[in-house]
């Protein structure tokens, strides 16, 4: 049994080396990095009662799973957190490892899918952010990523929402008019409406405790936090 869709990984692997470009086939992740940051620090900060200023993040456990080069998992570091990222592509993790050894971070960077992860000790924190609508089987891969999560632990999922409006916005208009992301990145099948993964989730014994939409401000040139879910929206879960 596998999550893993060989097909998405040759896509990701062969833009590799652009990981770390703002202005390459990664740009639109690079502009939507400060308001990922941003919330995932808050919600982490105030669910487990944080109160170091210079690290906020400090003592937490955090595994980062389809972390690509490493986008989310240096800054989940530098914030202080003890990160583990993994990807299903080994080019994705030699970029990530070549970054953060440049950077002096110490991130845990291994090549592979939840359900091969070999971990004894169990994450406070797991991210799933803009990977769940590039698996193969979504329910062995949340099933996977709920046993690798603490008791209490939280889980974030961010993806884009199975809507007209998101074929729209996030295939045509993102891929083929704005040319934000290369042809073939998404496919709208794939897609996953918020309450389909609220009742994956809660089988694994996790509730919902925010669902938020994420919407770009044009005129601003920027990710905001909304209350639209239509197309991009981000979620939070705790384990019971």
């Amino acid at each position: 049994m596998s999550s893993v869709n060989k097909k998405e990984i040759e896509k990701f692997s062969k833009m590799a080396s652009e990981w770390w470009d703002p202005d390459g086939k990664f740009k639109p992740l690079h502009k939507f990095n400060p308001i990922r940051i941003q919330y995932l620090k808050e919600k982490i900060v105030h669910n487990f009662k944080l109160k170091n200023k210079t690290k906020p993040l400090s003592g937490i456990n955090i595994l980062d799973i389809g972390c690509g080069g490493g986008l989310l998992s240096e800054p989940m570091s530098t914030l202080g957190a003890n990160v583990t990222g993994i990807d299903a592509s080994i080019k994705n993790i030699q970029i990530a490892k070549l970054h953060s050894k440049k950077n002096k971070l110490k991130i845990n960077y291994l090549c592979s899918s939840p359900e091969k992860l070999k971990n004894k000790k169990k994450f406070d924190v797991i991210l799933n952010m803009e990977i769940v609508e590039h698996v193969d089987d979504i329910e062995l891969f949340l099933k996977s990523c709920t046993n690798l999560l603490k008791k209490n632990g939280l889980m974030f999922v961010a993806t884009i929402n199975k809507t007209l409006k998101s074929y729209i916005f996030a295939i045509v208009g993102a891929e083929y008019i704005l040319r934000w992301l290369p042809i073939g990145t998404h496919e709208w099948e794939k897609f996953v409406k918020p309450d389909e993964l609220e009742k994956i989730l809660e089988k694994n014994n996790l509730s919902l405790k925010n669902l938020d939409g994420v919407k770009f401000n044009i005129i601003e040139d920027e990710w905001r936090i909304s209350n639209d879910t239509s197309v991009n929206y981000i979620t939070k879960f705790i384990k019971n």
